[in-house]
């Protein structure tokens, strides 16, 4: 558990703050203690969703399912505010480890914990189907450990019968590595996808490796798809059950009820030695209650909503911007994280989310529009266009979903991004080199170049241009490292450079100059105005990385022009 962050609020709602017990895929969670002093784990949806319709739709959605779905496996709904911003909602609050973190400080578990831990989890998808219900995220992080037995948490992608999905046709739910095969290729989300992620998780438990491997997580979806599960030094009995309910045909997977029997369970988990012994990794309780210095009398709705820091970590409102650390939280990718749908590069017969967002007026786009970008794209090369006042700085306005991909068997840097360029980009020239040996770039810094070649501007003329370097996976603002357990695309618009006038050089030289940026030194993240996170080692992140060159016309108002990439090592 984490202590409060000065911009954190010292109230929600009756609810006193204690501390941050981690950020969920819509917002931040918070232990709390009512007035009477129960303890309450309190999810508050972020600000920057809030006016996106699914993302609420869909935690409206987690509310009334936590509401419906109550069981000696769940914990159960205590209150929330679902009226107007900021929404939340208040759970029981259950002390003991994540499966994740059980395994990965204490080893894989033995073959009789996980027959136990198999047959208690499958009791517990039971009561939840029972109430026409499908979790559609089980995983390791979302099993709680609890000194009464397992616990099911986040439902916040759950989905109960006869409920529209509300992700369009082709894009895929839940968690690579535990997301079942019909899920991923064609949306078909039934309790037999819920036995196809138990059967995962408890090869997780029973080797404590991820059940498909890991990598990319499109690769991560393939294999799931096509290839075995990981189930070497498995006990062969207890490996053919997880082998029965990995099947890739739903229809060949056993119910729980078969699952439950084949366990053969003869004591309580809880009565188990192992799982007795994992009650110390418990997070501890904050040893003081009262929250750090805020004025005691504010609660949320009395907190300033102006602009403030959106990262992983964030809540809606805070009282106070405290001077900037030397690691700073990024701003989070707007909408793929909250709406937890992302699922790694589409390389399969899958899309990652629609193409809809919020231009930088506010309001949605659809159809063509492209995430990124506002409603009206700057005018390409050659037309007519107007004099604009100088950006000083660009910041991402809908998720982002330029991604580039290394040619097959390149070693030279050659690859392709995903999405086409929004303008013609006939004059452009652009590089992306190591800043030391001008060869390839795949670790310590880069030079980036961008020049318009044979371009003639008119008098008063400008073209200005930033380029975006995005990782490929989300950063933890705190370790400046992927986050932990995150199997999902980067969505943002990654680290901006501030926009520089590629006319201006051609107006007193014959050939066109480049511009040279260095990765990181040059590049930053900019929320509500302001620099709030320095750029990352690409060595942070191995992977492949994408790099934009934007046309700017204002700080929320650009197209991309072109898109190259590298494989950081």
């Amino acid at each position: 558990m984490d202590v409060l962050k000065a911009r954190d609020p010292a109230r929600i709602g009756a609810y006193t703050l204690l501390g941050r017990l981690g950020a969920g895929g819509m917002g931040q969670v918070y232990l709390g203690r009512s007035p009477g002093g129960r303890l309450v784990a309190i999810k508050v949806i972020r600000d920057e969703i809030t006016d996106h319709p699914e993302a609420l739709a869909r935690f409206r959605r987690e509310v009334e399912t936590v509401r419906l779905v109550r069981s000696a496996y769940t914990a159960n709904l205590i209150d929330a505010s679902l009226d107007a911003a900021p929404y939340w909602l208040a759970t029981e609050y259950v002390s003991g480890p994540t499966l994740s973190k059980a395994v990965a400080e204490k080893g894989p578990m033995p073959p009789d914990t996980c027959r136990r831990l198999f047959a208690a989890l499958a009791e517990g998808l039971a009561a939840v189907h029972e109430q026409g219900v499908t979790h559609r995220d089980l995983k390791p992080q979302n099993v709680l450990l609890a000194a009464q037995g397992p616990q099911l948490i986040d439902f916040g992608i759950a989905r109960g019968v006869g409920q529209t999905a509300l992700t369009e046709a082709g894009s895929a739910p839940g968690t690579p590595g535990f997301t079942a095969p019909e899920v991923l290729m064609r949306n078909e989300v039934g309790p037999a996808a819920d036995v196809f992620a138990l059967g995962a998780t408890i090869a997780y438990a029973a080797t404590g490796r991820p059940p498909f491997g890991s990598g990319e997580a499109a690769t991560v979806s393939y294999r799931a798809v096509h290839e075995p599960i990981d189930l070497a030094g498995v006990e062969p009995e207890l490996a053919g059950l997880i082998a029965a309910c990995v099947a890739k045909d739903p229809v060949a997977r056993p119910r729980l009820a078969e699952v439950i029997a084949r366990c053969r369970v003869l004591a309580a988990l809880v009565e188990d030695p192992f799982y007795a012994g994992l009650a110390g990794l418990a997070e501890a309780l904050p040893a003081a209650v009262s929250p750090p210095a805020h004025p005691p009398a504010m609660g949320l709705h009395d907190l300033p909503t102006s602009a403030s820091p959106h990262g992983p970590g964030y809540t809606p409102t805070q009282v106070s911007r405290p001077a900037p650390p030397a690691r700073r939280r990024p701003a989070p990718w707007l909408l793929a994280v909250a709406a937890g749908l992302a699922v790694g590069a589409v390389t399969l017969a899958f899309t990652l989310l629609p193409d809809r967002g919020a231009g930088a007026d506010g309001k949605e786009t659809a159809g063509g529009a492209r995430p990124g970008a506002t409603s009206k794209a700057p005018a390409a090369p050659g037309d007519e266009q107007q004099k604009v006042q100088p950006p000083a700085y660009v910041e991402a306005t809908n998720p982002n979903r330029d991604y580039w991909e290394p040619d097959a068997g390149a070693t030279d840097g050659r690859g392709a991004c995903r999405l086409p360029a929004e303008e013609r980009n006939q004059y452009l020239q652009t590089s992306v080199t190591d800043a030391e040996t001008d060869a390839g770039y795949s670790s310590g810094k880069g030079r980036i170049g961008v020049r318009w070649k044979g371009a003639a501007p008119k008098d008063g003329e400008s073209y200005y241009v930033s380029v975006a370097v995005k990782p490929p996976h989300e950063i933890d603002a705190d370790t400046g490292r992927p986050i932990e357990g995150a199997a999902f695309e980067n969505l943002s618009l990654g680290y901006t450079s501030k926009p520089v006038d590629l006319y201006e050089g051609l107006r007193d030289e014959s050939s066109a100059p480049w511009v040279w940026l260095t990765y990181p030194d040059d590049f930053h993240e900019v929320v509500n105005g302001k620099t709030y996170a320095d750029a990352i080692p690409v060595e942070n992140d191995p992977g492949n990385w994408t790099v934009i060159f934007l046309h700017v016309r204002g700080t929320k108002e650009y197209a991309s022009i072109d898109c190259r990439g590298f494989v950081a090592k």
